[in-house]
């Protein structure tokens, strides 16, 4: 059977090269993650002037600080001089400056050049020009978003869009108060997969019966194998006996206050292309950030929110954070072992998407146009 011989109730996928091809992550790379808004970091870890991040953003490091005028500035972490990284560390704060430690050129925190040896007896280099490369910086529910493009993309149009598509508007979101929360647990992992079997599998449900007895215990319609996600504006309702978003049903913690009625005791999530995904419930807000390394590895970055009275006061937390982390290791491990599969001569082709995953292949084809790459149809 060719795909073209498919039943009605099935769409193909993209085949295994997608996932196993360093040329396509390149394309990936130069064309989506380098191209489109990439959530880089949580605003509130650049609290003060001189603290900053490093972060890796297609295959581009890029240093993310607070400047002295209280905006953040992002740059490409090189040195204007022979090229040199300029920050090595992924977090961390200076005073006045960044100074490259292999000729101690030195740029102010608004990324202009301020010294280096032997300047003054050079007066025709301008010291903006050669200061670092700027990207340009978003801040939104209480992230910052970075984009490397010349000329960025619409951050309305395609973040807000993402959000607005999916919960049917974009005032849904702002009753969570998500910049206003505080990080209550940070869990890194490493996940040997491509970034889009990440992202795959957080867009369905049609695994949650087999994978996530937690989850379906907390969330009964899940079992039935549709995701929240293929659904503009639905929420999926807590169980009878749920009295929270925890790994064994419990109470949670203070609900956040500007969550809606017909918003308590539900769970959206939101995929926000390329790399981010938001889930929400009443008491907290879960937020993944993807970072892909390489064709077959990808770090996610997992943070979970609270309202601040709760992280202060030392609450335990450990039932709501374990619920998602439990879910999240399922899912990767799921994601590593499809990894595998994707260089088997079984998948060469692709697979098949079942009717409740079909939302999958609108990804597929916004990917594909993306990065301008058509496959042939299979004979």
């Amino acid at each position: 059977m060719t795909m073209r011989d498919l039943p009605p109730s099935l769409i193909s996928t993209l085949p295994g090269e997608y996932y196993t091809d360093p040329e396509v992550f390149a394309l990936e790379q130069e064309r989506v993650l380098e191209a489109m808004w990439f959530c880089v970091t949580r605003a509130a870890e650049l609290a003060g002037p001189g603290q900053f991040r490093t972060v890796q953003v297609g295959r581009e490091s890029v240093l993310v600080t607070r400047s002295r005028d209280g905006s953040v500035k992002a740059f490409l972490n090189t040195c204007r001089h022979r090229g040199a990284r300029l920050c090595t560390e992924e977090s961390g704060e200076v005073k006045r400056a960044f100074q490259c430690p292999y000729h101690a050129w030195t740029y102010g925190l608004d990324g202009r050049l301020v010294a280096a040896p032997n300047l003054t007896s050079m007066p025709d280099i301008d010291r903006t020009a050669f200061g670092l490369v700027g990207v340009h910086v978003r801040e939104w529910l209480g992230y910052v978003w970075v984009c490397l493009a010349e000329d960025p993309p619409s951050f309305e149009e395609d973040v807000v869009g993402d959000v607005a598509g999916r919960l049917g508007d974009v005032e849904s979101i702002g009753h969570y108060g998500i910049e206003d929360l505080a990080v209550g647990r940070r869990i890194v992992y490493d996940v040997a997969a491509n970034w889009k079997l990440i992202v795959e599998n957080f867009m369905e449900c049609y695994h949650c019966a087999t994978i996530h007895p937690e989850l379906t215990e907390v969330l009964p319609e899940f079992a039935d194998g549709y995701a929240a996600q293929y659904y503009v504006g639905h929420g999926a309702e807590f169980g009878t006996d749920v009295e929270g978003f925890t790994v064994d049903g419990s109470e949670g913690l203070d609900r956040i206050p500007g969550v809606a009625e017909e918003q308590d005791r539900r769970y959206y999530a939101i995929t926000v292309r390329p790399q981010v995904f938001v889930n929400l419930v009443p008491d907290h807000v879960i937020f993944h950030r993807m970072y892909p390394v390489a064709h077959d590895r990808t770090v996610v970055e997992c943070d979970w929110l609270y309202l601040p009275q709760v992280v202060d006061s030392g609450r335990d937390i450990g039932r709501s954070v374990e619920l998602f982390d439990r879910v999240n290791r399922q899912d990767f491990d799921a994601c590593e072992r499809t990894q595998l599969g994707m260089g088997s001569r079984t998948y060469a082709r692709g697979g098949v998407l079942v009717p409740s995953e079909h939302h999958i292949g609108d990804f597929h084809t916004w990917l594909q146009n993306k990065i301008d790459v058509r496959r042939q149809e299979p004979v």
